[in-house]
């Protein structure tokens, strides 16, 4: 038996021998014969330590074995030296080693034909796709596609809104709860099976693969009317190097130095904002064609998302360091100005002020999980697609939580320089509303309405508010009440607490405001300048998550990236028109308010389903420890089997309570009054909405009904496992799987979660 073993241990070592001759174009690098000689070494040690082992203990190990071992790290030297290779080609053609091991079990010596994979088999055995160039522009692609300008003005008005800071507490659980475990999931199934989410969810189950076109609708209509909000900051943008920039003050009147009266009976830059930039329609009813300047607008927008993205990831992850660092500063440099304007401790005291009771408000913890789900961009693709091209080795759990942190401190650092500005303008509008009001009370004394006692100070312009109120405290309390009664209440509380109206009148607020800080000119540019960079960054990511699965689906695509980034812009560019209508903004406010909660929801219901209790959590850890090289810990199986799904669900339920249960309102222009007011969507809208949710949703019942009826299980067969195993170990230097752990993943099909 001995000597048996020996021979089979003779033939191991000419099997070895026969590898480094593989025909294949890794032979060319000189660093790879260098590594196939160390292995080789190594092995032969390895040989003799279990010749040794063997005459002390049992006889458990046999040649099969050891050639098993030995093929399995020669396969690891050639993934490295094949893996540098890829790194250096912008489509990469791996040569999966899953071709070698037949031949290597049998002891014989692999043939060209057998190393040689078609391309066909590369597609079903590993997709073939570039990298990152190293992992800084994958960190920085996911940090800013979740820095959306939306989610920054929704903040402070969640701030005010729900509790002050004690909204803070809500959001940081939420964010632990489901945030970053479901962030972690997006990413470890994107970089483990190096597809977009078209096609990973059908390997958890074949049954939810529906979830992955649900999603690819979702992120094709989200990214219709985003990129047009970025062509609104990319028209101001233009605008601001005006000086001084044209919503300062009311415009003059055609052939006379009047101001024109519609806008005096308003604000200058709402003035501005509907009639000028948006040419608002009165009603969502009112339609009309494109607005040509805004037109022009998005076509510009288009034309900078396909010039950061047409040469593929390498000029994506170079953009990355301006498109993610420079907001940084951007906001940096707003905080330190803020800080220093009038009325901005003001503003800070609202931003500190504390609601204990809104800690058990369900609203309150609500509208929290949803700001979490938004401002990480979950349920999006944008995640998976990027992720799919980061090696499988990579720590994609460290990913998550840089990348939710570094939101979470973009948030912060954000929040205080917009509560000082708010405080600012809170503050100045007081000030121009004591000395409308002084302007007022001359002229009726002038005219006799009023005694002489009711003549305000004439000077007010050092402070105009303290002046005035401290001029109508010292008058008699009939003259008080007379003049108060001919004047408009100015309250600084109640100015500052508009902002609760909404995520829109923060920004309307903050870019008036700005316009009043010295140097406005500057200010205005920077301003603007920042949100087209947020915008763009995130818009860069939803076309990244329509790209990659197109590609996945249609590998032919993979040789023409560059057409098929300006074919999906072209389209979307006509598709985005609709939405730059003079009724236009009103379709955004309905999307983006009431109808895109509940599929973003459904959609990480699914996912996270599909994982955990489909999939089995425990199973899906042991695949993370085998791809990663380290045990996750426990905590993520209680979280994705139990914690995460009733959390979602309980926001499910809450969001179609809330839309059930409040009217659907929009706020639009009165065009006869200059006014905002406020209307209800009308039923025709609602019953858009509720077709294109189901349009949208319904791929995911469709796979399951077809798979119902055809027999398909609901859970992959262990075979397939075994595959999605082998593929795991094969690629990028994951260590190989051994028969115990192979035995222990497959073991867990027999417990719940």
């Amino acid at each position: 038996m001995r000597s048996t073993q020996e021979d089979d241990l003779s033939e191991a070592g000419a099997a070895l021998e026969s590898l480094p001759r593989m025909k294949t174009e890794v032979e060319a690098s000189k660093s790879f014969l260098t590594k196939t000689s160390s292995t080789e070494t190594r092995l032969s040690e390895n040989v003799s330590e279990i010749q040794s082992w063997e005459d002390r203990g049992p006889k458990t190990w046999s040649a099969t074995a050891l050639v098993s071992e030995a093929w399995a790290a020669k396969a690891e030297a050639w993934e490295t030296q094949a893996w540098k290779i890829q790194s250096r080609n912008s489509y990469p053609k791996q040569i999966s080693a899953l071709e070698m091991k037949p031949a290597l079990d049998q002891n014989e010596e692999p043939s060209p034909e057998k190393v040689q994979v078609t391309e066909k088999e590369q597609d079903e055995v590993l997709p073939t796709r570039p990298f990152w160039s190293n992992k800084i522009n994958y960190i920085l692609a996911q940090v800013g596609y979740s820095l959306r300008p939306v989610t920054v003005w929704n903040f402070p008005h969640l701030w005010l809104h729900d509790g002050g800071s004690s909204f803070f507490i809500p959001y940081i659980i939420m964010l632990f709860l489901i945030g970053i475990p479901l962030l972690f999931l997006e990413m470890a199934v994107g970089q483990g099976l190096h597809q977009d989410s078209l096609g990973v969810w059908k390997v958890f189950s074949p049954w939810l693969g529906g979830i992955g076109y649900a999603s690819f609708m979702v992120c094709f209509i989200v990214g219709l009317y985003f990129n047009v909000m970025n062509s609104w900051s990319l028209f101001y943008l233009g605008e601001s190097f005006q000086f001084p920039v044209p919503w300062e003050q009311c415009p003059l009147l055609k052939n006379s130095s009047g101001f024109d009266p519609e806008c005096l009976r308003t604000t200058p830059f709402m003035y501005f904002w509907y009639q000028r930039t948006l040419e608002a329609s009165d009603s969502i009813d009112d339609g009309g064609p494109p607005v040509f300047h805004l037109s022009l607008s998005l076509l510009l927008s288009w034309c900078l998302v396909v010039s950061i993205m047409i040469n593929g990831l390498k000029s994506t992850g170079k953009a990355m360091y301006v498109l993610v660092l420079f907001p940084y500063f951007i906001n940096f440099g707003f905080l330190i100005r803020s800080l220093l304007l009038e009325g901005a401790l003001f503003g800070l005291q609202h931003m500190v002020y504390a609601k204990i009771s809104a800690l058990y408000s369900i609203k309150v913890w609500h509208q929290a999980g949803i700001q979490v789900l938004f401002s990480l961009g979950l349920g999006f693709r944008a995640i998976t697609a990027f992720s799919s091209y980061m090696p499988q080795s990579n720590n994609c759990l460290s990913d998550a939580f840089v990348v939710a942190l570094a939101n979470l401190g973009f948030v912060m650092l954000t929040a205080p320089a917009l509560f000082s500005v708010m405080g600012f303008w809170a503050t100045v509008t007081i000030h121009r509303c004591h000395e409308k009001n002084a302007e007022i009370l001359i002229k009726l004394v002038a005219q006799g309405e009023l005694p002489p006692e009711a003549r305000p100070p004439v000077s007010l312009h050092d402070n105009p508010t303290a002046i005035f109120t401290t001029w109508l405290s010292g008058l008699p309390q009939p003259i008080r009440n007379m003049v108060l009664s001919k004047v408009s209440e100015c309250d600084i509380e109640k100015q500052i607490l508009k902002i609760k109206e909404g995520p829109s009148f923060a920004f309307l607020a903050f870019t008036e405001a700005m316009s009043l800080v010295p140097g406005s000119d500057i200010w205005s540019i920077f301003f603007f300048l920042l949100l087209t960079i947020l915008g763009l960054s995130n818009m860069i990511g939803i076309v990244q998550g329509i790209i990659t699965p197109l590609q996945d689906t249609f590998s032919t695509l993979r040789k023409h990236t560059r057409l098929l980034i300006v074919c999906v812009s072209v389209f979307m560019y006509l598709g985005g028109l609709f939405f730059i209508r003079p009724s236009g903004v009103y379709f955004i406010k309905l999307l983006n308010d009431y109808w895109i909660v509940l599929p973003i929801i459904i959609i990480i219901i699914f996912e996270n389903t599909a994982m955990a209790w489909v999939y089995r959590a425990r199973r899906f850890l042991g695949d993370l420890k085998i791809m990663l090289g380290h045990p996750i810990s426990p905590i993520y199986r209680w979280l994705w089997c139990y914690l995460s799904p009733f959390v979602l669900l309980v926001l499910f339920v809450t969001s179609v309570i809330h839309l059930c249960l409040n009217n659907i309102t929009y706020v639009a222009w009165d065009s006869s009054t200059s006014k905002e007011v406020i209307q209800q969507y009308p039923p025709w809208t609602l019953i858009l909405m509720a077709i294109l949710f189901v349009i949208v949703i319904l791929p995911i019942p469709t796979y399951c009904i077809y798979h119902y009826i055809h027999g398909s299980p609901v859970s992959p067969t262990s075979s397939d496992r075994s595959i999605l195993f082998k593929s795991l170990s094969l690629s990028d230097h994951v260590t190989p799987i051994t028969k115990v752990q192979n035995e222990e993943i497959l073991q867990s099909d027999k417990t719940n979660c």
